[in-house]
């Protein structure tokens, strides 16, 4: 049992006879990521959650990362969510602490959370970014056991607290938030899913009353219980008032999980091409949720009519992240999850209308992902050649997998596909690089930590040092990035944009999302990569309230900010 939902498979070992997801490296060939968190000053931070044993869910599940421009200086930091301890929880000892990372512009980071104020303090989760006041500066929604945090930008490098005065603080297990304006009022809602119904006084552990055995064993050996076993924590639909206030309107949307699912990670984004986010929630062994926007501030369940809801075997999986993009170049928004080990991660195509086919092993790369429990993932264009690559993020959630012959490990190592014309293709992993560091894979976002027009990945690795991948990449492609402002009438920061751009002779679609992956949000700017392309032919931005606009950038290799109705920005041409 457990939170597989498929059998047990034979294990895969590589030729050192190591499980393939601790090794399988290869000695030489292109390097991809190099990991600099050491050099950047970010392993002076360690991510603490529960106990090392695991004995009870909650110290399984692992937390997010966010990133964002939080100061205005152009440059990305580095918001990282901390779990908590039992003894912490109790007053026995001081609770492990977030870390708000400033990007100091010269490959270092300082850690200033205490000083912002955004420490947290709390059994952490997820973090969404998000402008919910348009006043042109990024806020921060952390998700917690227990109450949740929306700290709120006050302009000067500090954030206060206003979780209870807005309404959304909640309480219990709540997961990986995400930002969108679903009813077009130009003005950011907040959607978060649910986990467990946790009661950390009567706490089900393998033996105990609490969960039915059946639920607190894999493969036959004694393991935390859950989810399976355990009451889910319903989801939330904060509608914001404008006024710093949000109200719940979960049930008259049709968003709020009667069926008491487990809820993991959550984006808005529009998914039939009508110009309304859509909602799509990540569920752990339970069906995942599929909601079309019908324009009246309400959703339609399409879970299963979509063909989200379960695999192509007809399964519900234990999905984790949520992974979207065009890697197609349809126009069309696909979708990947990861899932738990013993299983594959769905590569679900857009077939149009919002209609989804589980097509990994009709592409191949779905037997390749059984061993590994994968979390936090991205569709990303590390090499700049304008196709959508694929990164994932893995690690087990028993330590005792390490005693076993089973061919996973506690420690697993990142996996990442290139996107060949539209075929997705393993990358090895090479000794010593990104790719073949070993950790506990969580949270992961991705953005241009550098501005230098490659796309960087941070890896919130659960009782670990974080995980900075740099891009090495060693193409000679060109590239843009779009910095969108909306308008009056848009969410600020421009969240439900969507960017079509013709370059190279194809045209990419690029969507401003806030959430996604697992339980984090990576940066906002949008990424093109051009190809050996030196000119772009035509940019048409779809704006959150679906004003259509197209600009011409004049040039490539450089980030454009681009306010709706005004266009390209004076100031970013140089």
């Amino acid at each position: 049992m457990g939170v597989n939902t498929g059998g047990a498979h034979a294990a895969v070992l590589d030729e050192q006879h190591r499980p393939i997801t601790a090794g399988g490296f290869v000695k030489s060939g292109p390097i991809v990521f190099e990991n600099i968190a050491e050099k950047a000053g970010l392993t002076k931070w360690h991510h603490q959650m529960g106990t090392p044993e695991k004995k009870f869910i909650l110290e399984s599940i692992g937390s997010g990362v966010g990133l964002l421009d939080y100061d205005h200086d152009g440059w990305l930091d580095i918001y990282m969510v901390n779990g908590s301890t039992f003894d912490a929880e109790t007053g026995k000892t001081t609770p492990p602490h977030a870390a708000l990372f400033h990007n100091n512009h010269d490959g270092t980071f300082t850690d200033v959370a205490a000083k912002a104020g955004v420490t947290n303090d709390r059994w952490g989760f997820g973090v969404a970014i998000g402008d919910y006041d348009n006043d042109g500066w990024p806020d921060i929604y952390v998700s917690n056991y227990g109450k949740n945090r929306l700290y709120h930008n006050n302009h000067d490098g500090t954030f206060t607290d206003v979780a209870e005065k807005a309404g959304v603080a909640l309480g219990n297990w709540s997961s990986g938030a995400t930002w969108g304006d679903f009813d077009g009022d130009g003005r950011l809602d907040l959607f978060v899913p649910g986990y467990v119904h946790y009661d950390m006084q009567q706490q089900a552990a393998s033996g105990s009353h609490a969960a039915a055995f059946a639920f607190c064993q894999f493969r036959g050996i004694p393991v935390m219980c859950g989810p399976r076993g355990l009451k889910g924590e319903s989801d939330h639909l904060f509608h914001n008032n404008g006024d710093g206030t949000f109200t719940d309107v979960s049930v008259k949307a049709g968003v709020a999980d009667t069926s008491g699912y487990y809820g993991l990670s959550s984006l808005f984004i529009d998914l039939n091409g009508d110009g309304r986010p859509d909602l799509l929630v990540a569920d752990d062994s339970t069906p995942n949720y599929l909601y079309i926007n019908k324009g009246d501030g309400t959703f339609e369940d399409d879970s299963f009519a979509s063909g989200y809801a379960l695999n192509e075997s007809g399964r519900e999986t234990a999905s984790m992240g949520i992974a979207e993009g065009d890697y197609l170049h349809n126009g069309r928004v696909d979708l990947y999850n990861t899932t738990f080990s013993d299983d594959y991660n769905p590569l679900y195509r857009n077939d149009g209308g919002a209609n989804f086919t589980d097509v990994s092993y009709q592409m191949g790369i779905a037997e390749v992902t059984v061993p590994f429990l994968g979390w936090g993932d991205a569709f990303i264009d590390y090499d700049n050649d304008g196709w959508l690559d694929l990164i994932v993020a893995n690690g087990h959630v028993y330590p005792q997998v390490d005693k076993q012959p089973w061919g996973t490990t506690w420690k697993q190592r990142p996996l990442l596909f290139h996107n060949d014309h539209g075929k997705l293709k393993l990358v090895p992993a090479v000794e010593g690089s990104g790719l073949a560091e070993l950790g506990v894979g969580r949270g992961l976002a991705y953005g241009d930590m550098f501005n230098d027009g490659k796309i960087d990945v941070v890896i919130n690795n659960m009782d670990g040092v974080p995980a900075l991948l740099r891009n090495v990449s060693d193409d000679h492609n060109h590239w843009v990035e779009l910095n969108l402002v909306g308008g009056p009438k848009s969410p600020r920061d421009a969240v439900g944009s969507t960017v079509y751009l013709t370059a190279n002779g194809f045209r990419q679609r690029a969507d401003v999302i806030s959430g996604g992956s697992y339980a984090s949000s990576s940066d906002k700017r949008l990424h093109f990569g051009l190809g050996p392309a030196i000119k772009v032919d035509k940019v048409e931005i779809h704006w959150p309230d679906r004003t259509v606009e197209e600009v011409q950038l004049p040039g490539v290799d450089r980030i454009f900010t681009v306010v709706e109705g005004k266009g390209v920005q004076p100031e970013t041409v140089r």
